[in-house]
């Protein structure tokens, strides 16, 4: 669960991704307003999720005529906020059973959007040439022999297993105690931090261990290889201090504040129907973090030129 995957909103939001500054008691004066032309978007910090808000915003406010408003929320908090209708809509979660349980089956105070079209995962990786030098390097077993080429100032004579903002939701530190790994998880403490230092590392041809996940723009710049963790089976990660199994794939969802879905109209009907490609949100995230183009401008440069896969979102 992105687990789960990612600042404060204006300029480390370009480029953040997976956890924020908990925004849980902001609330959106548009946010379950019966009657009112206007809806409210949670927007989490990785830039895939605003990828995913700048798009739908951007419709909403041109093709039906809505207010628009977003708030920031942990990935966590951002389902109590949804529940109460502080937000209207969700459009990117990586899978929190709890959650559902408590909300979607018990509550009922939220409801499931559909499908984002788009499959995440989480994982372990390294960089391709570094691969390519030592073979073995991506089977978890071996990751012990190789632990002194990941040594940093940071990791204290360990392997350095690089992670993003301490707020996220991994699995990382049990992973290293369960499987006994000569290794200690450090936070860059963003993903625009981590992004960074990925890419100052890869400039220089240095090796490095990071968390990372699919969908990311960066693999475009950063060619990285997963390391094969313990095979993912139903319940493994289900006692969060006993985890010894790789992260597992997700396909991303998106939820709806329950009053929102019965009475939010065009938009709500819209939110579910917004269905795109692991592509398509690579796309515009590119053009978010790495062109500097701000979403607005990167929503309207997608949406001119795909006409034919938003079009079928509109009631």
């Amino acid at each position: 669960m992105r687990l789960r995957t990612t600042a404060v909103f204006g300029a480390l939001l370009l480029l953040t991704g997976c956890g924020a500054a908990d925004m849980t008691k902001q609330a959106s004066p548009f946010a379950d307003a019966r009657g009112a032309k206007a809806v409210t978007l949670s927007v989490q910090s990785w830039v895939g999720a605003q990828a995913n808000v700048a798009v739908a915003r951007y419709l909403l406010e041109h093709e039906l005529g809505y207010r628009v408003d977003t708030v920031q929320v942990d990935e966590v908090p951002a389902w109590d906020a949804l529940s109460q209708g502080r937000v209207d809509a969700l459009l990117e979660d990586w899978g929190h059973p709890e959650q559902e349980r408590r909300y979607v089956e018990d509550k009922k105070t939220i409801v499931d959007g559909g499908d984002l079209g788009v499959t995440g995962h989480i994982g372990w990786f390294v960089p391709t040439y570094l691969a390519k030098r030592y073979p073995d390097i991506t089977d978890w077993r071996n990751l012990n022999k190789y632990a002194p080429l990941f040594r940093t100032p940071e990791s204290g004579g360990k392997g350095q297993l690089m992670d993003g903002s301490p707020s996220y939701v991994t699995n990382d530190k049990a992973l290293v105690e369960n499987l006994k790994l000569d290794y200690r998880v450090v936070f860059a403490g963003s993903e625009a931090a981590q992004i960074t230092q990925i890419k100052q590392f890869a400039e220089e041809k240095k090796p490095f261990l990071t968390y990372w996940y699919e969908p990311q723009w960066l693999f475009e710049k950063v060619p990285m290889t997963e390391v094969r963790l313990p095979a993912y089976e139903e319940g493994c990660d289900a006692d969060p201090e006993k985890v010894a199994c790789a992260y597992p794939t997700t396909p991303l969802r998106k939820y709806l504040n329950a009053g929102f879905a019965r009475n939010g109209g065009e938009a709500a009907a819209f939110l579910k129907r917004f269905r795109w490609t692991t592509e398509d949100q690579n796309e515009v995230s590119l053009m978010i973090a790495e062109q500097r183009l701000s979403p607005e401008e990167a929503a309207e440069r997608w949406v001119d030129s795909h006409p034919s896969v938003w079009r079928k979102w509109l009631p």
